[in-house]
């Protein structure tokens, strides 16, 4: 069952969503000689705030929290108003947990409800969004924040290492902290019989303080799709590298559908650097199905977690 409400307090709009669908068939998935813990566990929802006028100057707050059985985040975003020529600039904080796939292994002790190994990432950041106004197919986005993260497992409590007493955190503590400063830029050109897209992501951690984490990453996909008749073919590359200070959440997974299909998330392999090529045929079938062959090469260089 699900609920949608909205209410207009002034300027303001409050729109509350509760979907409590998953209650009972979580419960059933889970074995019985488990405790779930409260019954608030076991529903997901979202709650959205958005004052369009805050302090009389078209300042702009919205905040939003989403829940899941397996993951949360909560997103506090602050805009002040500027020309459209200029970058919009929003001050943010935010706060997610989230099943951790790249990590292998499993903590001591530990019973996993998420399907990731009991290992999940607690991640609060805090800093600043700049968006640059867009062109007809670019468009790029620069940010600065502070982050503080932590794996925990499905219980919330903080760990260090994996049931082989390796560490997932670069520290060996129970959680990392880096000042990032991240630059992303994206292409995208379509029409009726073809598409385009290309992004190039940078980040780069700040050495402010001698124990915070000291990196650059980069990473880049590009896609190309093109109509074939009735059938529909798309090839992608995606490669990254990462230099300097790394943790195992900070990897390279390679597996799933985003990667090589017929894998788990993470299953091929991580590592400090990969390179994965796609292809895809898509065959469209009767009562809207579809067949879809595909070949893919990856390898991840380095490797660090092979199964």
């Amino acid at each position: 069952m699900g609920a949608q409400k909205s209410i207009h307090a002034g300027k303001a709009k409050i729109d509350v969503n509760v979907d409590l669908t998953h209650k009972l068939c979580a419960s059933l998935m889970l074995t019985p000689f488990r405790s779930t813990g409260s019954p608030f566990s076991l529903i997901i929802g979202s709650l959205y705030i958005k004052h369009p006028n805050l302090f009389g100057g078209s300042e702009k707050l919205d905040l939003s929290w989403d829940k899941g059985l397996y993951d949360s985040n909560i997103l506090v975003a602050y805009r002040r108003p500027r020309p459209e020529w200029l970058s919009q600039q929003s001050f943010v904080i935010q706060h997610s947990i989230s099943p951790e796939i790249g990590i292998h292994g499993v903590p001591m002790e530990n019973f996993s409800r998420s399907g990731s190994g009991g290992v999940n990432l607690s991640r609060l950041s805090v800093g600043l969004d700049l968006n640059e106004p867009a062109s007809s197919k670019w468009s790029s986005a620069t940010s600065i924040k502070f982050e503080h993260v932590g794996p925990v497992n499905d219980d919330g409590r903080s760990i260090s290492r994996d049931i082989d007493g390796f560490p997932v955190t670069c520290s060996g503590n129970s959680h990392d902290s880096m000042v990032v400063l991240r630059q992303e830029s994206r292409f995208a050109k379509a029409n009726d019989c073809s598409f385009s897209r290309l992004s190039l992501q940078i980040e780069q951690g700040i050495p402010v303080l001698s124990k915070w984490l000291i990196f650059n990453r980069f990473k880049f996909i590009a896609s190309k799709g093109v109509k074939l008749g009735p059938a529909f073919l798309l090839t992608s590359l995606t490669g990254g590298s990462i230099v300097g200070d790394m943790a195992p959440y900070q990897a390279f997974a390679i597996g799933g559908l985003g990667t090589v299909r017929g894998y788990g998330e993470g299953a091929v392999g991580c590592g400090r650097s990969c390179l994965i090529a796609n292809s895809e045929l898509t065959f469209p079938l009767k009562n809207n199905l579809e067949i879809v062959t595909c070949h893919t090469s990856a390898q991840p260089a380095t490797q660090l977690c092979p199964n």
